[in-house]
């Protein structure tokens, strides 16, 4: 079958229907429609999926698809990745309200999914003996010590660090992992675009400003799980997000606007120090209107870059031209405003619940887009009738 030929088709496939299903169920949830219980209550089940479903899928699907590109090896197919879906699948469905299976073991379940791939992965890795090519991998295995954290807490194997530190690491790895692999692609498929036309342009860096701007986020990422909440958080954070604004600014962006799938990319990588900055003025100024800045981080920039790395990838593995359809251009459009919505629906005076409801609705039509279109580019043989 096309869809196990290559490890990005069921797993970006998996992060379509995952996103709107963590979000509508808990939107449900709020509206007073009663749900039957499951082995997580509600609100951590709609953080727990869209962070270990709709993210980790993105990066099972992401390391599956990069690292033989990155260690000349034939892509993952075939039994390896249908064990793989299964190790995944079987992870939401203990998970689902109304599961039967008791905390413990669905917990268990649900941790197998992302050490399976790191171990399908690493002699790749090894046999190329790179030290380099090893960063996403321990980031992705960070994740991974994240979804421990909330996984004992849940299960009573203990409580500190519990959940909320495991879900703001989880949060903040992925946020790396963005500021990572999006300050190498962005610039470079700008560049390679750029070079097309009358006007080339060459990269611009700034002499330590792209290694600043990542040890700022990672730093972020240390002092939130040490000391999460507190001034020396947020002034990191402003930090972070004028370092990122500032190596953002050298990409040539604006010259992008032509081109759907490349400015989405610009896009996602601008919420970064969007967010970054939300938060520091939360934590420095105690400004309400801040205090959602997570959904910024989490529903705008990770969620974006991934929406505009799934839908690039999957037409340049599968024979199609690097064009984004209209429906997914409104796709895009979609996950900002649902972001924005909802990081700053402090200033909004409308209903809670009604801004909730519009952000959550923008959301899942975005994905339903995702998958009108990709489902079929997904589950079919490449266009160019080539492997994979």
């Amino acid at each position: 079958m096309a869809l196990f030929a290559h490890g990005f088709r069921p797993f970006f496939l998996m992060a379509g229907l995952v996103a709107p299903l963590g979000v509508g169920l808990w939107v449900m949830t709020l509206t007073g429609l009663p749900l039957p219980e499951g082995p997580l209550p509600m609100i951590r089940w709609h953080a727990h999926e869209l962070l270990a479903g709709f993210v980790g899928a993105a990066m099972i699907g992401f390391l599956l698809t990069a690292i033989p590109n990155w260690t000349g090896r034939r892509g993952y197919s075939g039994v390896p990745l249908v064990a793989l879906v299964v190790l995944f699948l079987a992870a939401r469905l203990v998970m689902l309200p109304g599961s039967p299976v008791p905390i413990g073991i669905a917990v268990v379940i649900d941790l197998a999914a992302l050490p399976a791939t790191l171990l399908l992965v690493l002699p790749a890795l090894v046999k190329a003996g790179s030290a380099r090519l090893f960063g996403p991998p321990v980031l992705v295995l960070i994740f991974w010590a994240g979804q421990v954290m909330m996984a004992a807490e849940a299960a009573g194997w203990w409580t500190s660090p519990g959940w909320a530190a495991g879900q703001m690491l989880m949060a903040d790895t992925a946020l790396l992992l963005v500021v990572l692999i999006g300050g190498r692609i962005v610039p470079s498929f700008t560049l390679n675009a750029l070079r097309k036309t009358e006007r080339a342009a060459e990269a611009q860096p700034l002499p330590g400003v792209d290694r600043a701007a990542i040890l700022a986020v990672a730093l972020v990422a240390v002092v939130d799980l040490i000391d999460p909440g507190g001034m020396v958080a947020g002034a990191l954070a402003a930090v972070a997000a004028a370092l990122v604004a500032l190596r953002l600014s050298r990409w040539h962006g604006l010259r992008t606007l032509r081109w759907p799938i490349l400015w989405v990319l610009h896009l996602a990588y601008a919420l970064i120090p969007l967010a970054l900055a939300v938060k520091a003025a939360f934590l420095l100024a105690a400004s309400p209107w801040g205090a959602a800045w997570l959904h910024l981080q989490m529903a705008g920039a990770v969620s974006l870059m991934i929406l505009a790395v799934m839908t690039r990838a999957t037409l340049g593995h599968t024979g199609h031209a690097l064009v984004a359809a209209p429906s997914v251009v409104l796709a895009y459009g979609l996950v900002l405003t649902a972001a924005l919505l909802r990081g700053f629906m402090g200033l909004a005076e409308a209903d809670a619940l009604v801004v909730v409801g519009a952000a959550a609705l923008c959301w899942m039509t975005a994905f339903v887009l995702f998958l009108r279109v990709y489902a079929p580019i997904l589950w079919m043989p490449r266009a160019d009738g080539k492997p994979g």
